[in-house]
């Protein structure tokens, strides 16, 4: 699950603001097949160079794709050049302040219901595997743990030591309802992060810090420590 970050999702939203704007967003997304800047013209009432800019915008923005048609009917040399058509994008844009990830949450605890009734395992034992390996794979490729936790929302902060708090937590709403198994799957999905990301999952431990999330990442020469949320990670 890979998502445009926090300050783009934002500026795409308050970019629907925008009266014209969002009139011509309804318009494509409602639409079955791609429309043509003169079709959401005389749709939306608007000046043609007007709904250039706003479509244009759409696109920049992440909430609409552009694709180039040649004009129904007509085909071959002479037909005329490809139209530049706009359709909604497959994906979704969400944003919230301070920045949660609950879709995360959600995918990996439906993975694990599915996966513990196929398998009979302990849903909590699964649930901890599927979230390392999710942690992993995004992780994978990452520039350092530090940039993946900033992508990912956790905002961290350097704690003077080599090693970093995390003062935001991304299922902070459901970690307060459901703790047990909320802080057990962040903790399984921040050593997957470390490990994808080429550190030790050992720098992942436990926190206890009012407002902060409940695991912290402890100096790379300090990696003995509390053992994260969650406990070990379980193998397979």
């Amino acid at each position: 699950m890979t998502r445009l970050p926090w300050a783009d999702r934002m500026a795409a939203l308050a970019s629907l603001a925008d009266e014209k704007r969002l009139q011509l967003f309804e318009f494509v997304a409602a639409a079955p097949h791609a429309v043509s800047r003169d079709d959401a013209a005389r749709a939306a009432g608007i000046p043609r160079s007007t709904v250039s800019f706003h479509l244009d915008r759409l696109v920049q923005d992440g909430l609409l794709a552009v694709e180039f048609h040649k004009p129904p009917g007509k085909t071959g040399p002479g037909s005329g050049r490809p139209a530049k058509m706009y359709r909604s994008t497959a994906g979704e844009i969400g944003a919230s302040v301070p920045d949660r990830n609950y879709d995360l949450a959600g995918e990996l605890l439906a993975a694990a219901i599915e996966r513990s009734q196929e398998t009979g395992k302990p849903a909590g034992v699964v649930l901890r595997d599927i979230a390392f390996h999710k942690g992993r794979e995004l992780a994978e490729g990452a520039e350092s743990l530090e940039r993946f936790l900033a992508a990912t929302g956790y905002r961290p902060e350097p704690d003077g030591e080599g090693g970093f708090l995390l003062p935001n937590c991304p299922f902070h709403r459901l970690s307060r309802t459901h703790t047990g198994v909320v802080c057990s799957m962040n903790g399984a999905f921040l050593r997957g992060a470390a490990v994808g990301s080429g550190t030790s999952e050992e720098r992942v431990a436990g926190a206890d810090m009012p407002d902060y999330c409940c695991a912290r990442i402890v100096p790379a020469h300090q990696v003995a420590g509390p053992p994260a949320p969650g406990g070990n990670r379980p193998k397979g």
